[in-house]
């Protein structure tokens, strides 16, 4: 099975097809030397990994499509994590406020309308969930509190985007469409674009601890500085080798949430 890095750096997009596969943050091609110690200090104080960080529009992208605002960098919010079993599911304190709410979801015109069916199974998936937090597919650029768009040009990576602040999710995520393409929209398309929107209201890798588990190669943690836990009562001891916000994901394959994911949705929201 091929293993696409849902959600690690990638390989620029040069000649043949891609075989990993990222989400990560608004990002053209940039030299990693550009970040300085004092921002390496900043993302380990807040808690996450300053392996292969790179600059990007507005921040750093860190843990391979996770952004740090220079807002967020230059703050000290208290992040925690939620764990369920071994491979923990992880949440930050910057969540969606205001609840119950509704998130309205925008397709950019940028998209093929392949990424308007897979947003469509994304928004009846989480609602189907009964959570204090629902999500409706809206038209207007006006009304849109997070807006689905295509990546630059020669973007490395396949999707991207960041974390709530304010008590309102991150506002954006860039997909890079012509490498992820427009088959399997209500499976595949749908899993990568739900897992963007789990960065959005604030959820973390499921395997934060070891991105080995999914990604394969060698251990990687992304880092958890001084933060705290907090187990999910009534999830299991073992791995999670299908939850919706694992780092990576086999090319074409389906992540419906499960047992796990519907618990940590349910705790958070």
């Amino acid at each position: 099975m091929k293993v696409n890095r849902l959600f690690t750096p990638l390989a620029l997009l040069v000649g043949a097809a891609m075989s990993l596969f990222s989400c990560e943050k608004k990002q053209e091609v940039v030299t990693k030397n550009e970040i300085s110690e004092e921002t390496i200090g900043q993302i380990s104080a807040l808690g996450f990994s300053a392996k292969d960080a790179q600059k990007v529009d507005g921040g750093v992208l860190v843990e391979g499509d996770i952004v740090l605002t220079n807002e967020m960098l230059n703050s000290t919010p208290d992040y925690s994590m939620m764990r369920v079993g071994e491979d923990e599911q992880y949440r930050t304190t910057n969540l969606v406020t205001g609840l119950p709410r509704n998130i309205t979801i925008r397709v950019s015109s940028t998209l093929p309308s392949a990424y308007v069916t897979a947003t469509d199974e994304l928004v009846r998936r989480y609602n189907a969930q009964n959570l204090r937090i629902t999500f409706t597919r809206v038209a207007s650029t006006s009304s849109a509190n997070i807006t689905l768009t295509k990546s630059p040009s020669g973007a490395g990576y396949l999707a991207s985007a960041g974390f709530p602040s304010g008590g309102n999710p991150y506002s954006q995520v860039l997909v890079n469409s012509t490498a992820l393409g427009t088959a399997n929209a209500s499976t595949y398309l749908a899993t990568v674009l739900a897992h963007e929107v789990g960065h959005c209201i604030g959820f973390r890798h499921t395997d934060y601890m070891s991105r080995q588990y999914s990604c394969g190669g060698s251990a990687v943690n992304e880092g958890a500085s001084t933060v705290g836990a907090i187990l999910i009562p009534g999830t299991p001891s073992g791995p999670d080798p299908s939850s919706w916000m694992l780092a990576c994901i086999g090319s074409g394959a389906n992540r419906p949430f499960n047992t796990n994911d519907r618990t940590a949705l349910n705790y958070v929201y």
